[in-house]
């Protein structure tokens, strides 16, 4: 084979890709309607705006963990981790994996004390507002909003690049085709039905990274087991060393490139996670003692899901790929995997590409309907606009912004594809744009002393901070601003470094030189819940019966144990993990330059399947223990209706014989809401 690039052939045709995007979509939105309508019908879940925007607050921990898997598992999870291991070899998907592992792990801390300090908050705004008044709430709202404009653009540009690639669908009308789907499953489900569609995503993607990987490392006649990877690698290596790397090698954890991708994803991600209104969802929709071991689970599951998936179709493509390298502009747009897909598979490989990639793309999409519908509904049209809206209409409000929301991002995306920006440069620019607003905002729950000035004007200088870092950089290494040098590595570890960072100066100075607020949190726990009366009334059921909508009492002595000592796991455990994640494991690897073994190698790969599976018992077979009697219930109350019992089949709607540990639910001795006390 002629040395050169390799170009990308369309193995699949359009009207497959406009199938599994319209039809798949819609078939997807059709199950959350008919699952609305069942949790309806047999467990009271009626739509009213708190069961909208959190669920009831009952969610269970293994229903938590399947969310946040599906929910970080982004396009830029599979396609970007993928980039990484084809350019800089097996520390690539490692560091991806670890630098983006680690943030997870640090939420639950703030999880923990989003329920200990604001038990009826709807948003992580509101918990702002509470605290710092209106000057700080607007601050918030807009990095906020950057933060999911910014995650969304990436699912999009990502998602459509992939659609183009393997369906040669247009892109534009991938970009708007996508959403369909999500938005109308979304709007009838609310954040319930993004827990449920986000198990359903996690399974097939769960399963399909297992398919790649056993084909790569045991059926494959071309590859087909970890030592032929390994001596295909070594002598690729040999031919064309990878600088930066020890030893030209890509079987080593000491890589420059690898590095420098390392502190620019670390610090990107802790942007998206903590100032992503959909992790705050997902905490508060937990019931209080679910939402620690959730978090947990859901980061220590997803691990698995970048750093054997890239180890597998990175490293596939770059054995695969005889003398020609895939083009530049491909490898930006991230299309190592389906390219590393086809090459292993053929045609099938395509397929489980495609609906890979639409799996990711859409859970996470559902996620950020659900956190923006949710800011604009009660940070913006509660608080400003109707204060006195009650639930009926402030559901109506959600739905609009999930429509509108949807429609903005995917004519933002269209732009960003027409001006040549891709998925890969989004995402090393995320953490420029909105790090600044991490520290003081996880302070306003961890710390009682940043004051309001600290909270309102760190997170803007640091965002000048880090512009002119970025900007600065670039100009000076490169001579000029275009998406090529402002994309490239160093200008954006400059921007990410000082975006993070430059708080921690700012915020003690402003702190001090103000005088610090000494906070007791009793406006956070004064928040209140909406007013589902006349949502109830209208569908016929006792509100006192919907799950969430009677108001909590105080919590007893007993509860508060629990709580501070989840919290003191909390903080040990993340602790922990982080050390072992970023320090303790990667770092005397890099330090020594270590170059794998044959033997080492295998041990990587196998390491990565079992953690897999550990993967699949948590976020798959977990929750339907966790749900089984709820699922039991309601499939015994469906077949009962078929067979004209409607008296029996509504028995546990209209009595009390509902299973107190239904899907989502805690148990009785568990739950800190009032229905449980009763």
């Amino acid at each position: 084979m002629a040395s050169g690039e390799a170009h990308f052939t369309v193995p699949l045709s359009q009207s497959f890709g406009y199938g599994i995007v319209v039809g798949l979509g819609f078939a997807f939105a059709l199950l959350m309607i008919f699952i609305t309508w069942a949790l309806k019908r047999y467990q009271h879940e009626v739509q009213t705006s708190e069961m909208f925007s959190t669920a009831g607050r009952t969610v269970k921990s293994g229903l938590v963990a399947s969310a946040v898997v599906s929910s970080w598992t982004w396009a830029a999870t599979l396609l970007q981790s993928s980039t990484v291991a084809y350019e800089y070899g097996v520390s690539g998907p490692f560091y991806y994996a670890s630098g983006a592992t680690v943030q997870i792990l640090l939420f639950a801390t703030l999880a923990i004390e989003l329920k200990r300090r604001a038990p009826n908050a709807h948003t992580f705004l509101e918990v702002i507002r509470a605290r710092y008044g209106t000057v700080v709430h607007c601050v918030f709202i807009v990095f906020c909003l950057m933060t999911n404009i910014l995650v969304t653009a990436m699912l999009l540009t990502g998602g459509s690049a992939v659609l183009t690639s393997l369906t040669g669908m247009h892109t534009a009308a991938a970009c708007f085709l996508l959403p369909i789907g999500v938005v109308l499953y979304t709007v009838f489900g609310g954040i319930k039905a993004t827990f449920i569609t986000d198990y359903l995503h996690t399974i097939v993607i769960v399963v399909i990274i297992f398919v790649f990987a056993f084909n790569t490392y045991a059926i494959s006649d071309q590859l087909g087991s970890p030592g032929k990877v390994y001596d295909i690698l070594t002598a690729a290596a040999r031919a064309n060393p990878v600088s930066g790397n020890s030893e030209g090698s890509y079987l080593t954890m000491k890589s420059r490139g690898g590095g420098i991708f390392f502190v620019i994803n670390l610090i990107g991600n802790f942007g998206t996670v903590f100032l992503d209104n959909g992790y705050y969802n997902k905490a508060i929709a937990a019931s209080p003692v679910h939402a620690f071991p959730g978090y947990v689970l859901g980061g220590l599951s997803w691990f698995a899901i970048p750093w054997l998936c890239a180890t597998t179709m990175g490293l596939t493509a770059l054995s695969l790929q005889g003398d020609q390298t895939l083009s530049s502009q491909d490898v930006t747009a991230g299309l190592v995997l389906p390219y590393a897909a086809v090459k292993l598979l053929g045609y099938g490989g395509a397929v489980a590409t495609t609906l890979m990639v639409f799996m990711a793309v859409t859970s996470a999409f559902s996620a950020q309907l659900i956190a923006v519908s949710s800011v604009f509904t009660y940070d913006i049209y509660q608080a400003y606009i109707q204060p006195d809206a009650k639930g009926k209409r402030l559901v109506w409000i959600s739905h609009v912004a999930c429509i509108v929301y949807a429609l903005i991002m995917a004519a933002f995306a269209t732009g960003l594809y027409y001006a040549g920006i891709g998925m890969g440069y989004l995402y090393l620019l995320m953490g420029v744009i909105i790090s600044a607003a991490v520290i003081p905002g996880s302070l306003t729950l961890l710390w009682k002393g940043q004051n309001w000035i600290a909270a309102a004007f760190s997170p803007p200088l640091g965002l000048a901070v880090a512009l002119i870092a970025w900007l600065v950089t670039a100009k000076s290494l490169y001579g000029e601003l275009n998406v090529t040098t402002t994309g490239a590595n160093y200008p954006m570890l400059a921007g990410n470094v000082a975006a993070l960072l430059s708080p921690i100066v700012f915020i003690p100075i402003l702190t001090f030189v103000f005088g610090p607020q000494n906070y007791d949190y009793e406006s956070m726990r004064n928040i209140r819940r909406v007013d589902d009366s006349e949502v109830a009334a209208a569908a016929h059921v006792d509100l006192e019966m919907i799950p969430g909508e009677t108001t909590p009492p105080d919590m007893t002595e007993e509860e508060v144990k629990k709580l501070n000592k989840a919290a003191f796991y909390a903080r040990t455990l993340t602790v922990v993990m982080t050390l072992c994640l970023l320090i303790l494991w990667p770092m005397p690897m890099y330090g020594s330059g270590y170059v794998f073994s044959k033997p080492f190698f295998t041990g990587w790969v196998v390491v990565g399947l079992i953690w897999l599976f550990f993967t699949a018992f948590g976020v798959i077979v977990f929750p339907l223990y966790e749900g089984r009697a709820s699922i039991v219930h309601t499939i015994r109350a469906m077949l009962l209706d078929i067979m004209g019992k409607k008296k029996a089949a509504l028995q546990g709607r209209d009595g009390d014989s509902r299973p107190s540990d239904s899907a989502g639910e805690g148990t009785p001795d568990e739950k800190l809401s009032v229905k449980d006390s009763q």
